[in-house]
């Protein structure tokens, strides 16, 4: 007897933070059997089991208003393009949050194989959710993709400074400074790639995940997008270079002071050793 469920073919992609999810989105939404709803990280699953609140009302109606409802313009807007953004726009402001809500945001899914949500907060989800949302699904794969640790850091610092206005904190702060803001749950949690890994290799069938290093990706950029394709069983696309070659939420320049490694040392060798454990390589570049 046929069971249908709760979502059909689902594809998330929960790389750690900066860890070049964005530029994966940037090509794979080209492809033609992906379906990306108009938000690219919807955070529903991290809703669901980890932060109820996440999604209430008032974040739904910014985003709404910020990101949605004001961008197009009437001069040169499609018509049909812009009642389809509403659609989807009324079913996001829909209540209540829940898994009814997050199937209704790909809507407008016609014959894409795959409905897709790159968020990254869902690399925080214990084991026992990712037990639940594969059970859920008719066909699940997870990507979840990992950087130079340090780098990753020192970026994330000071792409979060950036969005609080505060990057003349990156000349004026000593090592203390550096240490107390990195250190933070909501930041520092991005970091613990062992701790995802675990959760996930035990959440998950082998085969519904692949791990993948943001060095590799960069190495040989074409064919990390086929070794996508292969683990979702999808025929090749041809991605344009342009997209291929640009760089997406870059961080402020500014060189990385030379004592902030040593600021995370015994982290870092720590999350190396985890990583390793769980049976993965580390890339030659991280050292």
């Amino acid at each position: 007897m046929r069971v249908d469920k709760t979502f059909s073919k689902l594809f998330l992609s929960v790389g750690a933070m900066k860890a070049g999810t964005t530029w994966l989105y940037a090509n794979l939404s080209r492809h033609p059997a992906l379906h990306f709803a108009m938000e690219k990280e919807i955070h529903y699953f991290y809703h669901h089991y980890i932060n109820n609140n996440f999604l209430n009302e008032d974040r739904r109606l910014r985003e709404a208003k910020n990101r949605y409802i004001s961008r197009f313009d009437p001069e040169k807007a499609n018509i049909d393009a812009v009642r389809q953004n509403l659609q989807w726009v009324t079913a996001y402001l829909d209540s209540p949050v829940n898994d009814t809500w997050f199937r209704n945001l790909f809507h407008l899914r016609r014959r894409q194989i795959y409905a897709c949500d790159f968020s990254n907060l869902n690399s925080h989800l214990p084991a026992a959710a990712w037990q639940d949302i594969e059970g859920k699904c008719s066909k699940l794969r997870v990507l979840y993709t990992m950087r130079d640790p340090v780098k990753r850091l020192w970026s994330h610092t000071k792409f979060q400074l950036q969005l609080m206005g505060q990057v003349e904190n990156l000349d004026t702060w000593g090592p203390k400074e550096f240490r107390k803001f990195t250190k933070q749950d909501h930041l520092w949690v991005n970091a613990e790639y062992g701790k995802a890994l675990r959760a996930l290799k035990t959440g998950l069938a082998p085969e519904t995940l692949k791990v993948m290093f943001y060095e590799d990706i960069h190495a040989d950029q074409r064919g990390t997008l086929r070794q996508i394709e292969e683990f979702l069983n999808l025929k090749p696309f041809d991605y344009p270079q342009a997209v291929l070659d640009k760089r997406f939420t870059e961080s402020v320049k500014h060189k990385m002071p030379d004592f902030f490694p040593e600021l995370f040392e015994k982290e870092i060798a720590r999350i190396r050793v985890e990583i390793e454990a769980e049976g993965y390589t580390l890339p030659a570049s991280w050292g």
